[in-house]
């Protein structure tokens, strides 16, 4: 399927082919949606090899196809973190509870449901158990014995330190909050009302089989697959590029009404991030998060053995993209940044249409410049009766507002987010802070008073 030119199509396609190619992967299948829909997609490579164990062999399979199932690994946790939210949208949990009050026996119970959620709250990355993506997993009642104090590395809320035991304890807790398991409210609440129904935990066919390819030599390694037990809210999940299509325009927006806007757009605001100053990687609650040549990207990153996954969204664009590969390493990070990049380039969108809105003749008398202090902001209206109050000068402290129905208007976000601004006959209240029409009006109200403006000496 492809919405676009045969040029674009032409050139995501050598991007897709030179990747599989000089990175050595069995099979790949990627896609790119825009405003809801799949406008590309393709396949490169073979999904299966022979039976048996003569790694000699080359793979031998078919084409990889959107009804392929591939393995999600990682993209599996930010499922669990939707269900996570819609119970705290439901008023069933705080994130700010710890972990212990809704499974008393873990005993890392400090750290709280928002730490578990952006990797912040200090546990161990890895299960004390055998190596757990290669091993079937430990049913949740041993996986919470194995994980005492001594697996907390650092204090809770103090760094980013990535946990997939932190989200086998959230897949507890919705399994506790639910009373039913994870997986059970996972395609309950957001696979089934988003379309996805090619998403199992376990594979079905057509499937791709996992493969490591050899570092020295063109052959494969079969790598296994288990049922993954307490850990399978880490990365069990099995998909297809149509469903993680549909994925993506979630994640951009189109929620389906699986979560709230403003909860979706809370889970993609940074909690924490993973490479200090430079700020090019990050997490939320329960999405990563990416910033590359000016794009804010949400989505997630996804291995297991023999296989890997990625998919990004850019919510301002309302576009996303995808990759599904059956081999342990080797797909560059690049390829998704790369193929959003090709787009822009050969069918950059076209701006909306500017079309005049009607205005309320009160909201309009308030438009204008405006002053805190001596620094001139400009008030302008939004469509919906919002407002949107910014230095003239630019940057600095910019925030919309939207009305309440007390008359009161909420800051939307900037750094006014959350705070109220009240309109006056002479002046704007925002949060203590007095604007007015001339630079310390005095016949405004305001703390401190105001005097004349004069020269020094003269």
């Amino acid at each position: 399927m492809t919405l676009v030119g045969q040029v674009t199509a032409r050139a995501l396609m050598r991007r897709l082919a030179v990747e599989q190619s000089g990175s050595r992967v069995p099979s790949i299948v990627a896609a790119i949606v825009r405003d809801g829909r799949i406008v590309w997609q393709a396949g490169r490579g073979r999904t299966t090899g022979p039976a048996g164990p003569d790694a000699s062999r080359v793979a031998e399979g078919g084409e990889p196809t959107p009804a392929t199932q591939y393995r999600l690994g990682s993209i599996t946790k930010s499922m669990v973190a939707v269900v996570v939210m819609r119970l705290r949208d439901e008023g069933l949990l705080d994130l700010a509870d710890p972990v212990g009050r809704h499974v008393p026996e873990a005993r890392a119970g400090e750290a709280t449901i928002a730490q578990l959620l952006s990797h912040t709250g200090g546990l161990t990355a890895e299960p004390p158990t055998d190596w757990w993506e290669r091993t079937p997993g430990v049913p949740a009642g041993e996986l919470l014995g194995r994980l005492g104090p001594g697996e907390v590395k650092h204090r809770p809320g103090r760094r980013y330190h990535y946990s997939n035991a932190g989200y086998a304890l959230l897949g507890e807790v919705v399994a506790r909050v639910r009373k039913a398991p994870w997986l059970e409210a996972v395609r309950a609440e957001v696979l089934e009302p988003l379309g996805m129904r090619d998403t199992t935990a376990r594979p079905r066919p057509p499937h791709a089989t996992g493969y490591a390819v050899h570092p020295y030599a063109d052959v494969l390694l079969t790598e296994p697959e288990h049922d993954h037990g307490a850990m399978a809210p880490a990365g069990q999940l099995w998909s297809t590029a149509g469903d993680l299509a549909r994925w993506a325009s979630f994640v951009a927006g189109d929620t389906g009404g699986v979560l709230e806007a403003g909860t979706l757009a809370e889970m993609r605001e940074p909690a924490t991030v993973d490479d200090g100053d430079a700020w090019t990687g990050g997490y939320g609650l329960g999405l990563q998060l990416a910033r590359h040549q000016g794009r804010r990207l949400a989505g997630h990153t996804g291995s297991m053995p023999g296989f890997l996954a990625t998919v990004w969204a850019d919510p301002a664009e309302a576009t996303g993209a995808l990759f599904l590969a059956n081999t342990t390493s080797g797909v560059g990070r690049t390829l998704l940044f790369d193929l959003l990049a090709i787009l822009d380039e050969h069918e950059p969108r076209l701006p909306r249409e500017w079309a005049p809105q009607a205005a309320d003749p009160g909201l309009l008398a308030l438009t204008g410049l405006w002053h805190w202090g001596p620094a001139p902001f400009t008030l302008r209206l939004l469509p919906d009766r919002g407002l949107s109050l910014a230095p003239v000068s630019g940057g600095g402290r910019a925030s919309r507002f939207v009305p309440r129905e007390d008359g009161t208007w909420l800051g939307l976000d900037g750094y006014y987010a959350g705070e109220t601004l009240r309109v006056a006959a002479d002046h704007l209240d925002l949060n203590s802070f007095v604007f007015t029409r001339e630079p310390y009006d005095p016949r405004a109200p305001i703390p401190g008073g105001a005097g004349e403006w004069h020269t020094p000496n003269a």
